[in-house]
């Protein structure tokens, strides 16, 4: 099989690239090879009575298919160089600002048209926040929700699946140089193609480490991200969270000077599991539609921690973590902040007389014998710190579930071009270590779809 054009990943990446090559050339012949599923067929297999807890499927519907790991999340566009990524590094602050914008319009224009835009512009809490030694983040942020994410998804897979080839359930086990372009090799054979577009989000970090590898393409270490996700009643937050939405609120700490960060935070929302390259972590949705809104608001707080020479592995670091919660706690595990305080785990019987209903069948049990005491107290500083803003936020009832964590790819060598140093070999979304969010993979998809363009000579400015 010949295509101009091949795409590995149906992430964000992977589809905007599709739809904006389609869009402007529908003549190009291209395909999309994606180790999961069809979207339709996404379903994991955890209901919360047969099955409690993750079995480790052998391609987890959650992280992979179309529409990639952001397919189940609350659909959070946040339109901000401030965080999400570094593609602005890449291409310059205000271009990157461009595409996603541009990538708004189009899910906007695909089932997301009710939605709401929230913005930090103007508000009365970065007056608040620094007063309290907090920083928030501006932004501009477009909430699909998890359910009206998932339309978006649906049909712009309607759009796309007569004009591109989707190679379903076949992940892609080799990357060859040709002499005039690329050969992907997958189990049942290959495909050949002028030009390659690799975008294979978080769940492909250890693959993409090996084509780099295989390929001799430049790689440096990046960062992992540790901590909790916070659980609390809505009302705690309801003053951030009608107004903003989304508040990305950074501290440092006094004690080691580490910057913690809350992330993605989902309003009457639920606390769910990801299983990220066999390892089972926590995560966070919210929806759109008021009938599926619960009582608690949930969001992450992370600390970002950075190697210096000679260790390398940070996701080493990240999975040896989390595979010790999952020893303990058969998965993710559940403590009450009063307890972690206190120093003793939590009981089945301390959280059902809490006042915070949980909304994930977890362990309960102590992170403190989970998570390094360094990160711990970065949690607990940061917890403090946002009770002054959000009086409640420390109260012994409120619930922290472990571990989340924020793997990063290595982050490969590209040009501004997001280009490997071979010719028509792009790497974008998150697999690339360029981009962290939605927003940013999304762009980056469009980004290298219109240098394709160009070089074919068939360049149109969206």
């Amino acid at each position: 099989m010949n295509y101009d054009i091949i795409i590995i990943g149906a992430g964000p990446g992977g589809i905007f690239s599709a739809y904006e090559l389609t869009k402007q050339n529908p003549s190009l012949r291209i395909a999309v090879f994606e180790a999961g599923t069809t979207l339709e067929k996404r379903k994991c297999p955890i209901d919360g009575h047969r099955i409690k807890s993750c079995i480790k499927c052998r391609s987890c519907s959650i992280m992979n298919g179309f529409g990639g790991a952001g397919a189940f999340s609350d659909g959070k566009y946040n339109i901000t160089n401030d965080f999400g990524g570094t593609l602005y590094e890449y291409i310059g602050k205000e271009q990157s600002l461009r595409l996603m914008e541009y990538v708004d319009e189009i899910n906007v224009s695909h089932g997301g048209e009710g939605t709401k835009m929230y913005s930090t512009a103007g508000s009365e809490f970065k007056k608040i926040c620094i007063q309290n030694k907090l920083k928030l983040l501006d932004a501009s942020v477009r909430h699909l929700g998890t359910d009206i994410n998932y339309v978006v998804l649906e049909n712009l897979y309607a759009e796309l699946k007569d004009k591109v080839t989707f190679c379903f359930n076949t992940p892609v086990t080799r990357l060859e140089l040709k002499d005039n372009g690329y050969r992907v090799h997958y189990q049942d054979g290959y495909a050949d193609c002028g030009q390659c577009i690799v975008s294979v989000g978080r769940s492909g970090s250890k693959w993409m480490e090996q084509v780099c590898r295989e390929l001799d393409i430049p790689t440096k270490s990046n960062r992992v991200d540790l901590g909790v996700r916070v659980e609390l009643p809505a009302v705690i937050f309801s003053h951030l969270t009608d107004q903003l939405y989304e508040s990305k609120i950074v501290y440092h700490t006094e004690k080691f000077e580490d910057k913690v960060r809350t992330f993605c935070m989902n309003p009457c929302g639920i606390v769910v599991t990801e299983n990220t390259n066999g390892i089972v972590t926590v995560n966070g949705h919210s929806f759109g539609d008021p009938s599926r809104k619960t009582d608690n608001t949930n969001f992450a707080l992370l600390v970002a921690k950075h190697f210096s020479e000679p260790f390398k592995d940070s996701n080493g670091y990240g999975e040896s973590i989390a595979r010790l919660s999952n020893m303990l706690g058969g998965g993710v595990i559940v403590q009450r902040f009063g307890d972690l305080e206190r120093g003793r785990r939590s009981t089945v019987k301390r959280i059902e007389e809490g006042t915070v209903r949980p909304t994930l069948a977890a362990t309960p049990g102590d992170l403190s014998l989970v998570l390094p005491k360094r990160i711990l107290d970065g949690i607990i500083e940061m917890i403090y710190a946002l009770d002054k803003i959000a009086p409640g936020t420390a109260n012994d009832d409120t619930l922290l579930y472990g571990v989340e964590v924020k793997f990063y790819n290595m982050e490969v060598e590209l040009n501004r071009h997001l280009e490997t140093r071979y010719p028509g070999l792009y790497c974008i979304g998150d697999g690339s270590g360029v981009t962290h969010s939605l927003s940013h993979a999304s762009a980056s998809g469009v980004y290298v779809a219109e240098r394709i363009l160009e070089t074919m000579g068939g360049a149109l400015q969206v």
